[in-house]
């Protein structure tokens, strides 16, 4: 693991805290079908769910994707990759998910530190951003995934009976998956892509027709 500076730290906290104007709130992944139809019903079904979208669904593939994104050497480069985000992505709310704060995340990011952003999906314009701001690689993967897995918690905790105390237990243990993750998915190999969390991806489906919802997504 690279060592980070204090000011890049505090960019990666800026970036993925639940302040930065992407919109991560109003997603739940999926969740919110999942609940509607029994599938998740307390913190325990919630922190299996979470585990296995960390580890063989979106989790895993978006950290290959931002390494991928921050070992571009082309913007030609980091449109093919975009291209490819966008085609692994399992149905329309994933696809409109990763876009939207990829674009939000675009957006706001190029204001402030410049760059050509917008229009990426979020991991590919994360690792984008990160790779032009010479952020470390595993850091930015790690801090990535676990604002991933904080919002997911929160969309939770709105939907489930899960306290404060026990989200916070279930972050704390799925956050030590990460540095594993970093390392196995750091080299932007792209065909270690796979996708095996098939349950979170049909939810992802279901949410599109669901007659009451509070999330997007």
């Amino acid at each position: 693991m690279a060592t980070a500076t204090n000011a890049q730290i505090l960019v990666l906290s800026q970036w993925l805290s639940a302040a930065y104007p992407v919109g991560a709130f109003a997603y739940s992944h999926g969740l919110e079908a999942a609940a509607d139809q029994g599938w998740v019903t307390n913190g325990t079904d919630l922190e299996n769910w979470l585990q296995e979208v960390l580890t063989l669904g979106a989790g895993q593939s978006d950290a290959l994707f931002l390494a991928a994104a921050w070992r571009a050497e082309t913007a030609q480069t980091l449109a093919q990759l975009d291209a490819s985000a966008r085609a692994f992505a399992a149905s329309k709310e994933r696809l409109f998910e990763t876009s939207q704060q990829g674009q939000s995340f675009g957006l706001v990011t190029e204001t402030i530190w410049g760059g050509a952003l917008t229009g990426l999906t979020y991991p590919v314009a994360l690792g984008g951003a990160a790779a032009a701001q010479n952020l470390p690689l595993d850091l930015t993967q790690m801090m990535y995934l676990q604002a991933f897995l904080s919002n997911l918690i929160a969309a939770g905790q709105r939907l489930l009976p899960v306290g404060q105390t026990e989200g916070q237990q279930i972050l704390q243990r799925l956050s030590t998956r990460l540095p594993s993750i970093a390392a196995e998915t750091g080299s932007g190999d792209l065909t270690q892509l796979s996708a095996t969390a098939f349950l979170a991806d049909i939810a992802a489906m279901k949410h599109e027709t669901q007659h009451s919802r509070i999330f997007r997504t």
